[in-house]
């Protein structure tokens, strides 16, 4: 008789690739979803004030984008991280905004996060990947304490510098020359 190996009950960690073949077949239905650390994550319904500060700071790099002349373009879209983190983050600057599929890694110049909701996972498990994936600069947009967190230097799973500004304050990007945003209007 043939015994055949079987592992051990637990959780299955799906790679970039699998996340991408369900949600070819439609299994994750019209839910916005990510991959992180191989969990699949069904996103929060975003709700005014998230979508009103989402919006301003994706026209305000934009303009400030198109202003410095930087080949940087302000979009919302899946970047593929790892071969398990493909995150969907409220907006990124890419150098490669064409293209099928997820934006590559490589041309990502820095990544914002409006947080309400979801500020645990943007400030704790988010950090990790990002740095990890070399992402240059990450912003988090804590909508509840109207502060904007940046960090950069990005070093395997973490980032050596953080600095906290107020909304209302000018956002001078550390990694990207010329890119500054007024939060005055957040």
């Amino acid at each position: 008789m043939t015994v055949q190996h079987r592992p051990p009950p637990g959780k299955y960690r799906l790679t970039v690739e699998d996340f991408l073949r369900l949600d070819e077949t439609g299994v994750f239905g019209t839910d916005r979803t990510e991959l992180l650390d191989g969990d699949v994550i069904i996103m929060n319904a975003e709700y005014r004030p998230h979508g009103r500060i989402a919006g301003e700071l994706h026209y305000a790099f934009r303009r400030v984008l198109e202003t410095i002349g930087s080949d940087l373009h302000a979009m919302s879209a899946s970047i593929r991280l790892s071969a398990h983190d493909m995150p969907l983050p409220d907006i990124v600057l890419t150098r490669e905004p064409n293209g099928a599929g997820p934006i590559p890694v490589e041309s990502v110049g820095l990544i914002v996060e409006v947080a309400s909701s979801t500020l645990d996972r943007d400030m704790g498990q988010k950090v990790l990947i990002y740095a990890r994936a070399g992402i240059p600069e990450y912003w988090i947009v804590n909508v509840n304490d109207r502060v904007v967190h940046q960090l950069w230097s990005a070093q395997s799973d973490r980032y050596d510098h953080h600095r906290t500004t107020p909304f209302g304050a000018r956002v001078t990007a550390e990694t990207i020359e010329g890119l500054a945003i007024d939060t005055t209007s957040l």
